[in-house]
């Protein structure tokens, strides 16, 4: 992409996210969903993945959404609501990877989850969540594979990589490439960010709102 259409696009993406979001609810279960009127991005990972951080970077505020103080432990679908009017909603999917949580807990996770993804006509794009410190992990392709039997199409976003070396950092990125390559929803690009320097952040913003609402959106 020509560098002064990319700067274009991240700018517009930035000025969406930095008008109106709010939180808007927690849904416990699928009743409990808002009207399915605008679409919607959902983010998931392991607990502890950095997905409240990456949020907040996103939304460029500092506490729009919450970590758990015990991982596992939020159960919920949250929704954030971006722009005036609503023009897109973003969903925070319940962490998994629960060390400590019952059995029953992830059972329920794993209904409510699977139920939302292939229930959800407005899911415009799910996000997997990976720590670039330790790669993809078993709860990771297991998500993975459950979005492949969806039909949802996921990008894979690697975070904190302010934390890894770069010589690591590339060898860990070269193997989840490499294997989501192998997953029919996987999107082919790899998103490397890091919510505390910054970094790649306004890439991946433009390319939610590409997601959610279509390239003539920047047109």
């Amino acid at each position: 992409m020509e560098e002064r259409a990319r700067q274009r696009r991240e700018k517009q993406a930035a000025r969406l996210f930095s008008g109106r979001v709010d939180f808007l609810l927690s849904a416990p279960q699928l009743k409990f969903l808002p009207e399915p009127t605008v679409p919607e991005i959902a983010f998931c990972g392991r607990s502890n993945v950095g997905k409240s951080s990456l949020l907040n970077a996103l939304t460029m505020r500092r506490s729009i959404a919450r970590a758990s103080v015990t991982p596992g432990r939020t159960q919920e679908l949250n929704y954030f609501e971006v722009g005036d009017p609503t023009q897109i909603r973003l969903v925070d999917m319940p962490g998994y990877g629960f060390a400590k949580a019952p059995v029953s807990v992830v059972d329920k996770w794993k209904k409510l989850v699977r139920s939302y993804l292939r229930g959800r006509q407005v899911l415009a794009r799910n996000l997997v969540l990976v720590d670039s410190r330790h790669g993809l992990k078993d709860v990771d392709r297991e998500m993975m594979t459950m979005l492949d039997e969806a039909a949802v199409g996921y990008r894979i976003v690697l975070t904190k990589t302010d934390k890894i070396k770069a010589s690591a950092l590339e060898q860990v990125a070269g193997k989840v490439a490499e294997e989501s390559r192998k997953h029919p929803a996987a999107y082919p690009e790899l998103h490397l960010t890091s919510a505390e320097k910054g970094m790649g952040i306004d890439a991946l913003r433009a390319a939610l709102v590409a997601d959610a609402l279509g390239e003539g959106w920047f047109s």
